[in-house]
């Protein structure tokens, strides 16, 4: 795991623009250094994200993923990412409008580190991302 002193590499996933750039600016207000953020729409682009990243040999420190979106949800995103084995330690937490127990037991039973309800606030954001960086919230 990256130390506090150094940069990390994000990949947001959520089918809306604004609200990818909203968790950019909530991570980065919450303290996190990030080097380099990735972007992806559905769980389509996020798994061709992982392969690249894979490929390259650079991988990512942490994933943001909405679960309702077109193409692919996030949820099959998490399930197939988990299945071909893509950035088996990077915590993922799941930011969605869809807080049912079912939708959260799915999430974690498919590796998901964490979950945050929409509308969120840069204060729930650093205090359920900064653990799982192992950085002090």
């Amino acid at each position: 795991m990256r130390q506090k002193d150094k940069t990390l590499k994000a990949l947001i996933v959520d089918d809306s623009a604004l609200m990818r750039k909203l968790v950019d600016r909530a991570l980065r207000q919450s303290g996190l250094v990030l080097d380099e953020v990735i972007e992806a729409s559905n769980g389509l682009e996020a798994l061709a994200a992982l392969r690249r990243a894979r490929d390259s040999g650079a991988g990512f420190d942490l994933i943001m993923c909405d679960i309702n979106m077109p193409e692919m949800d996030g949820l099959v995103f998490l399930e197939t990412m988990r299945a071909e084995d893509l950035a088996p330690q990077v915590p993922v937490v799941m930011i969605t409008t869809e807080g049912t127990e079912q939708h959260v037991l799915r999430a974690i039973a498919n590796g998901a580190r964490g979950y945050i309800c929409k509308p969120f606030t840069g204060e729930q954001v650093k205090s359920r991302v900064l653990p799982l960086m192992g950085l002090a919230a």
